[in-house]
Parts: C-alpha cells; structure tokens; sequence
C-alpha cells in the first residue's frame, strides 16, 4: 500500500494528509445511505492508512453524515484527524427550498449545531460551503474570526468563491483552504482561482477528483446510478454530451493500462502532480476502491504523459441550472451593510 504523506495546507500552521478522505456519498446526494458500521469501518481503515483529512458538511444527509463522522471520532480517534466541515447551505424541509446564509448569527448557530452533532469541542476546519451574495465577505469572516478567537474552529475555509471574494475574505483572517471541484474533467478554476489562491497562501483542497466518478468506470458510472442520484440531471452524463466525454475515458484509460495503474489513479496522480499545496478528496464507501485512490501516490507521470491528459476536453456544465459557484460568488462592498 502506497504511503500517504504530509503537506501543509495554507501558511497558519495546518498540516493534513497529502490525500484525504470526502464523506458525502456514504449519507447523501449518490444513492441511498450507507450503513453506518460499513462506514466507520472505511474511516477508521483509511486513518490507519495514514489518511486524516475527514470531510464533511451539515448539509449531507442533511446533518446526518456529520453524526456518522461523529460515531467513528469515539475512543480516541479524534486526536488522530484534522476534521472539515461546512456551513452556508440552508435547507428549508417544509418549503422544499435551499437557501445560501453568510450571515453572522446563521454562522454562529451553524457552528455549534455542527459541534453538538460531531460531539467534539472544535473544528480544525471550518468552510463556509458556497458564498451568500446578500452578506459581505468580509462580514461572513468577521464572524468566523470570532469563532477561531473562542476556540470553536481552528482555521478557515472556503468554498466555491470568486478570486475577489478570496482576496477579500483574506484580508479579514487569513484563509487556510480553498475548496474546489478540480479535475482531469474540470479545470477552469486554473485560470484564476488557483493563481490567487498560490499568491496568498492558501491551500488548494480538489474536490470531486474523479469527475463524479466518471474517471473511475465511464459510461459504466452513468447506467448503474439509482434513481435518487443526483448525478444523473448532471449536464456532462446527458447523451447530447455523454457520447463525446465516454472518448476522454477512453483515453484516459488506454494511458492507465501502459501505466499499469487504474484510470482513477491515473487521474490522482495527475492532480497530485500539481503541487505540493493540492489535497485531493476523493470520496468512496468501499474499502477496496480508498486502497485504489491511494495507490495513486506512488504513480509518477512524465511532462508528456501530463500533456497528454491536459489535452482532453470535456463536453456539457459542471451542474444544472444556477446552482451557486464561484462564477457567481461576488458579494457587496462592506459599506452596504446593514447589521
């Protein structure tokens, strides 16, 4: 088994596995939850595997994951992780709505529902999940500083924000991480957000490594998905863009086999080739498939096998309709503020 080593992620001090674990899809959004003792099997094999980059938020399940995590952080476990989770995703049952919050006392109550749910006494990293485009950054910071200053979180996070609104949010308290989706599949975030995120000193955090994992198995992913899987209104697995994205699995997958790895490792490695300040997520819920994803640290790629894989194009939208991302995650000057 490969050996996961250690990178520093941001300038204040936190240091995670150079590869961590995404929990979503053992209680929300792929299908129908997973049983929980199967999962805290997974999470406890994968820090003995020198895995400790845990991540969640109170929106899967909703809420239910973070009690998951919960469960599998007893008997001095805790000690051995830097836990992640999120806020800012509101989910209103009653009216079947979800609404983005920043605001502070919406991140106060967020936080400490997220504490009594993971029964732990702080988080070592706190994200705000998408940006609320109604509350100044630096308001929705402000709070969050507050926070670290009471010893309720470690380190601050965001996700899915706007180069501005990084620049912004930093300028009140340092960030520690930024969490994107980045991707052999998804690579727009190069062009401006991965640059600021270096300038300032943020740590980079890779979700959804492996497209959704469209990387993993191709066409294959899309005709095993349950009805209840969100993945399949995604823009990229319709047919009018299947047929063009199948031929990058394709591809990719010839290169893994003269490699004598898997099209997922290959697909790692390709993202751990990035840089030293890149923590990849990649979610599983079978301990065969996290024994795969790591091998992916010892898959070494040379600059013409890299070109090769930067040269495929993907057809279709990363999500459906206006879904928040950091395309529209701009928020208002701090002098329109009103408390």
């Amino acid at each position: 088994m490969s050996k996961v080593g250690r990178i520093k992620l941001g300038s204040q001090g936190l240091e995670v596995s150079s590869q961590g674990l995404g929990c979503m899809g053992m209680s929300a959004f792929y299908g129908p939850p997973k049983p929980d003792s199967d999962m805290i099997s997974l999470i406890h094999h994968a820090i003995q595997s020198g895995v400790t980059l845990l991540d969640t938020s109170d929106i899967y399940g909703p809420h239910t994951n973070e009690v998951l995590i919960g469960k599998a952080l007893k008997g001095g476990v805790r000690e051995k992780v830097e836990l992640a989770t999120k806020f800012g995703v509101n989910l209103n049952l009653a009216e079947g709505k979800r609404e983005i919050r920043g605001d502070p006392a919406y991140i106060r109550a967020a936080c400490e529902a997220s504490l009594k749910r993971l029964d732990i006494d702080h988080i070592d990293l706190y994200y705000q999940h998408r940006v609320d485009i109604r509350v100044p950054i630096e308001v929705t910071i402000g709070e969050l500083k507050k926070l670290v200053e009471e010893g309720k979180i470690k380190y601050i996070g965001l996700s899915e924000a706007s180069a501005s609104t990084i620049r912004r949010a930093h300028a009140v308290h340092p960030i520690t991480a930024v969490q994107l989706e980045w991707s052999l599949w998804s690579r727009d975030v190069e062009e401006e957000i991965i640059p600021t995120c270096r300038e300032l000193g943020i740590g980079i955090v890779a979700y959804s490594p492996l497209g959704r994992g469209f990387l993993s198995s191709g066409t294959k992913l899309v005709e095993t998905l349950s009805d209840n899987d969100f993945r399949k209104n995604l823009p990229r697995f319709q047919p009018e863009n299947l047929e063009h994205n199948k031929t990058i699995f394709e591809k990719v997958n010839d290169l893994a086999a003269k490699k004598g790895c898997t099209p997922s490792q290959l697909a790692l490695a390709w993202l751990h080739h990035q840089g030293n300040d890149v923590c990849p997520i990649p979610g599983t819920t079978k301990i065969e498939n996290f024994n795969q994803n790591i091998g992916a640290l010892s898959v070494k790629l040379t600059a013409e096998e890299l070109a090769e894989l930067e040269s495929f194009v993907v057809k279709g939208d990363r999500y459906e309709g206006n879904l928040a991302t950091w395309k529209h995650a701009d928020t208002p000057p701090l002098s329109s503020w009103k408390a």
